[in-house]
């Protein structure tokens, strides 16, 4: 497959690492206003078909086996959760950041942490663009202000990898902080160049359902009246935990919205969901087997467990050590007490994150190839074809045409169907467990 075969395909991730990797600069990433994602572009008169776009790209293939092995020196006793050594709770000491950040203010704690201490020079992380305030900017963070713009999640498109080459441009150790398929490619990236492998020195990973294009995002304005153009700033995660949409419009005035989790009204649930994870969704992420980023050096996320929910309003992180690398990291900014830490279970972990969504991943793997669609490899074993997982693939057919404005009617008609036959299915799978016991 070609690297213009994973453009077309829809394999392509937009995570840019092709971009920075290309030894002529004949790549460009490039927003493509037509599908509300990032895609590659290639100057065909700079090519010089040496195939290394190929074999950086997450997007056509991973192999998990082997990175597996390279990194962690075995492979996973648990195909869901990766190689790990500790998993913790945990949070940020210092409450400003726990509360302005995603989750509990991990990622943001460790940056710092890691620049105070001069462990590293820098951290490859993404911004909103002021002059473009939907739209992310890859930079690297060297100061205390560079890393606290970065913090908070952006539901969005983002092609961090561009960031490496300025990363092999300039001397120093950096951290990266991205989302599974960013730190695929960083670690495919870093096989065949030496440079790259020598100056990234933490992955610190994030868990991941699915990324969410454009659309995504333009399609919530609308629902709530809001044109995109007046939008000065957005933050999907403000105001403590589980975080609250928070919109400055240019007229000074701020429109706040409740997340899915915590949104009392149905119907304002039900157009989170559809705009956040089920009806915008790039379908390469479909396709996608990796939750937790299991290739990090560290991986965080939330911890979606009820009655945390019910209780906890600043900030609470999932904490997964990996390597050597990022124990010794957590252990160091405990020790600091830059972050507080609590050991937990595997157990806890799987009641924290639904592990559903990227097990059916193997369905949909063998279904679209039994169609003779093109689908990543990953060098796993794929299990039998599960028809509940297949009867689930329904739920997400509008991410392939929500790029079409004139069937967003259709697509909020569908996401009205959609919830009550979701919440008849979680039922059912609830009685039938507990007739099982």
């Amino acid at each position: 497959m070609s690297s213009i075969d994973t453009i077309d395909s829809r394999l392509c991730t937009g995570c840019g690492t092709c971009v920075s990797l290309c030894p002529k600069s004949a790549i460009k990433i490039e927003l493509n206003t037509k599908k509300g994602i990032y895609s590659p572009k290639i100057d065909d008169q700079e090519c010089i078909n040496c195939g290394i776009c190929m074999e950086v790209c997450p997007g056509s293939s991973v192999n998990f086996r082997d990175l597996n092995l390279a990194l962690f020196g075995k492979q996973p006793k648990t195909a869901s959760v990766g190689n790990y050594i500790n998993i913790f709770m945990g949070h940020a000491t210092d409450r400003a950041i726990r509360h302005n950040s995603a989750s509990g203010g991990l990622a943001t704690s460790l940056l710092l942490f890691l620049l105070d201490e001069q462990l590293i020079d820098g951290a490859l992380v993404t911004r909103f663009s002021e002059q473009n305030p939907l739209e992310p900017e890859v930079y690297i963070a060297r100061t205390k202000e560079d890393v606290l713009a970065a913090a908070g999640s952006k539901y969005c498109p983002v092609p961090l990898n561009v960031g490496l080459k300025s990363i092999l441009e300039e001397e120093g150790k950096y951290a990266v902080v991205g989302l599974p398929c960013h730190i695929h490619g960083i670690r495919k990236a870093e096989i065949i160049n030496a440079k790259l492998k020598k100056r990234i020195i933490f992955h610190i990973g994030i868990f991941c359902a699915n990324s969410v294009t454009y659309f995504g995002t333009e399609y919530f304005l609308q629902k709530h009246g809001i044109q995109t153009t007046d939008v000065k700033s957005i933050s999907y995660r403000g105001k403590g935990w589980p975080g609250k949409i928070v919109i400055t419009l240019r007229d000074g005035k701020e429109r706040i919205f409740n997340r899915g989790t915590s949104e009392p009204s149905t119907l304002r649930k039900i157009c989170f969901s559809s705009s956040f994870h089920y009806d915008f969704m790039p379908p390469r992420c479909l396709l996608c087997r990796d939750l937790l980023c299991e290739l990090g050096d560290i991986s965080l996320g939330d911890p979606w467990l009820p009655d945390l929910l019910k209780t906890e309003k600043t900030g609470e992180s999932l904490i997964i050590s990996r390597t050597d690398v990022g124990e010794g990291l957590l252990r160091g900014a405990q020790s600091k007490k830059v972050i507080d830490l609590a050991e937990i279970d595997e157990r806890l972990l799987s009641r924290a994150q639904n592990y559903n969504f990227k097990k059916g991943c193997n369905s949909r793997l063998i279904l679209l190839k039994f169609f003779g669609k093109p689908v990543p490899e990953y060098n796993v074993p794929l299990e039998n074809l599960k028809f509940l997982d297949c009867c689930q693939m329904l739920y997400y057919l509008p991410s392939y045409f929500s790029s079409r404005k004139y069937l967003w009617p259709f697509i909020y008609l569908v996401a009205l169907f959609r919830y009550p036959t979701m919440m008849c299915f979680a039922v059912g799978l609830k009685i039938k467990d507990k007739l099982l016991r």
